[in-house]
């Protein structure tokens, strides 16, 4: 599969451009670019530049309002809620993510759901807000029905990433940023481009039957909770899942379970819908406000270094921290630039033409 390289700044700078092409205020263009670019940085590539087309044909079917004005519409001195006005996730979730880490300056601990939202990219963007402040991350949100739960054949809950970071001394940051679905709608995308099979244990078809064709989630498949099957601890993957619903959908006030709109534009949102858009949900723990931070952090370090020492099956695969790929990724791919499939840069080229933006190969 060919891929083009492509400088990570002129990246940005362009995506950037492309925002503020389609309406939207320098520092929201600003603050989105930022979020999709981290994706990439991170090697999630499924999160990254490859969904902007997705939301240019959202911002074109007014699903997304490029000027929202968000609001808090309840509040406490440790919780909020915010309406997002439609507004693109990249924005909104960071914004709320600032409310939280206010509240925690304040009162030890902020929380914030959110409303009337859409995408709002990888999760890690905004649980790691939180570690410069010495603060544990926290951030949650619901997705478009494509996953199955346990013994179910039918579409009822998002692939509902969950994201938790938490500082550390001298070792790099502890960042577990997981879908609750066996594996995500991205890894059968890339899988699909690159024209492999999927293991056992992701998808199921529309009649239930296991599959291993990425393709089989467009001809009405289902993803599997994270588990795979009930025999292998599936339930808990659709706990896992359930709950960042309910934190996101139920708690917030949007949309929850089959009811959240569909990310592609040529799928309208159900009529019948409980809520508004799509919900997340966010907060930050001050560390001080149960110990000294430097001691947290510094036995942090010594939890990091002992688990880096465990003994590995094979010394092939030494035993990772979360966040390890991911920070190996952006320190190689912030060098050498971010590699993107054929047709992926085919898309940015399509949208550079139309945006009258040139996107430079650096």
């Amino acid at each position: 599969m060919s891929t083009t390289t492509i400088n990570a700044t002129a990246l940005f700078d362009w995506v950037k451009m492309v925002f503020e092409h389609h309406g939207f205020p320098v520092d929201d263009a600003h603050q989105a670019a930022s979020v999709l670019l981290s994706a990439d940085l991170r090697g999630i590539d499924s999160h990254g530049v490859a969904r902007l087309s997705g939301y240019l044909r959202l911002i074109d079917k007014k699903r997304i309002n490029p000027r929202p004005s968000m609001s808090i519409i309840h509040e406490t001195p440790s919780t909020a809620t915010m309406d997002a006005d439609a507004g693109i996730g990249l924005v909104s979730a960071p914004a709320a993510m600032k409310i939280a880490i206010e509240k925690a300056k304040n009162v030890g601990s902020g929380w914030v759901a959110i409303q009337n939202s859409n995408h709002f990219g990888i999760a890690a963007y905004h649980a790691m807000m939180a570690l410069e402040h010495d603060m544990i991350g926290f951030a949650v949100t619901n997705a478009s029905p494509l996953v199955s739960p346990t013994f179910g054949a039918e579409r009822m809950l998002g692939t509902n990433p969950i994201c938790f970071a938490a500082p550390a001394l001298n070792q790099p940051p502890f960042v577990l940023d997981m879908a609750t679905s066996a594996a995500s709608n991205g890894k059968l995308e890339i899988a699909e481009r690159a024209n492999k099979s999927i293991p056992e244990g992701w998808l199921m078809d529309a009649q239930g039957n296991s599959s291993h064709n990425p393709s089989e989630l467009k001809q009405g498949g289902m993803l599997l909770t994270l588990g795979s099957d009930a025999e292998h601890g599936s339930y808990k993957g659709y706990g896992l899942s359930a709950v960042v619903d309910i934190l996101s959908g139920v708690l917030s006030g949007a949309n929850y379970g089959p009811w959240v709109p569909p990310f592609v534009a040529f799928l309208d949102p159900r009529e019948d819908q409980p809520g508004k858009g799509i919900g997340h949900f966010v907060g930050a723990w001050r560390i001080d406000g149960f110990r000294p931070a430097a001691a947290f952090k510094e036995n942090m370090d010594h939890w990091i270094q002992r688990f880096r020492e465990t003994s590995p099956q094979s010394s092939d695969n030494p035993v990772l921290i979360p966040g390890d790929k991911e920070r190996e990724q952006q320190a190689e791919r912030e060098i050498h630039g971010i590699p993107l499939v054929e047709s992926v840069w085919n898309d940015l080229q399509s949208i550079s033409k139309q945006c009258g933006l040139p996107l430079v190969n650096q």
